[in-house]
């Protein structure tokens, strides 16, 4: 009889055992999953924070806070994506210029093309125009596929683009640029006469460590800038930023 215990207990024991197994085994699966499914990336892009940590990000396309007013097809969470080759150069200015006392925050970059034609659907219901005041209140929005606004494709949607600003370091603060991101109109471009000297100046200290880094000036945007030497000059992606 205590023999018959006793193997009953092994038995009892070894299935408790073999359960546990299993579960951690499951769970652990369900993590690798998870890991990889928010983690992984098309080949030749990264987060840029995993590169620049000091870099800020105020992705205006995962927000309400857009020409657009609400949240853009593509972007499903607070992540900004480049190509390596753009990340690594990012590096060089955000290091330039964190020596000169600024953080860089980052208001968009990879952009998939998915967003891309949201863009496009919205420019062509011209009864929405919740959000003119803010970003072009000068503007007909009938005239910003005609004055370039507007694209069938974005250079963004290639990687190594990015749109930022500058924060000053001992503040905390943007500096001022004399007008904000994604605003329509002739005072966001470069040269324009229509801004103080300070905003100038602050604008030329982006300006000078992004060209210095490698990427293009684009004269209608003070906050856009590309890579020269871009990996993907003729590639448009559509994988979304999550």
């Amino acid at each position: 009889m205590q023999i018959k215990n006793k193997k009953a207990l092994i038995v009892k024991w070894s299935i408790v055992v073999l359960v546990i197994s299993l579960l951690l085994a499951s769970c652990t699966a369900v993590f690798d999953q998870n890991s990889l499914d928010q983690n992984s990336l098309p080949d030749g892009f990264v987060y840029v924070t995993d590169v620049i940590p000091t870099a800020q990000l105020e992705m205006r396309y995962f927000s309400e806070d857009n020409f657009v007013g609400r949240v853009i097809d593509g972007y499903e969470a607070e992540k900004a994506i480049l190509t390596v080759k753009a990340a690594q150069a990012l590096k060089k200015a955000a290091d330039n210029l964190y020596k000169q006392g600024y953080y860089i925050k980052i208001f968009d970059a990879y952009r998939p093309q998915r967003a891309v034609d949201h863009f496009k659907r919205w420019a062509k219901d011209l009864d929405d125009t919740k959000m003119k005041e803010k970003y072009y209140p000068d503007l007909d929005k009938a005239v910003l596929f005609e004055m370039g606004y507007i694209a069938e494709r974005s250079g963004h949607s290639r990687g190594s683009t990015v749109d930022l600003t500058l924060v000053d370091i001992s503040t905390g603060q943007e500096l001022d640029m004399g007008s904000g991101f994604d605003f329509f109109g002739e005072i966001s471009n470069h040269g324009t006469h229509l801004i103080t000297k300070e905003q100038e100046k602050n604008r030329n200290i982006l300006r000078d460590a992004m060209v210095d880094a490698g990427f293009e000036v684009y004269p209608e945007e003070w906050w856009h800038y590309t890579l020269k030497d871009e990996p993907y000059p003729d590639t448009y992606f559509d994988f979304p930023v999550k």
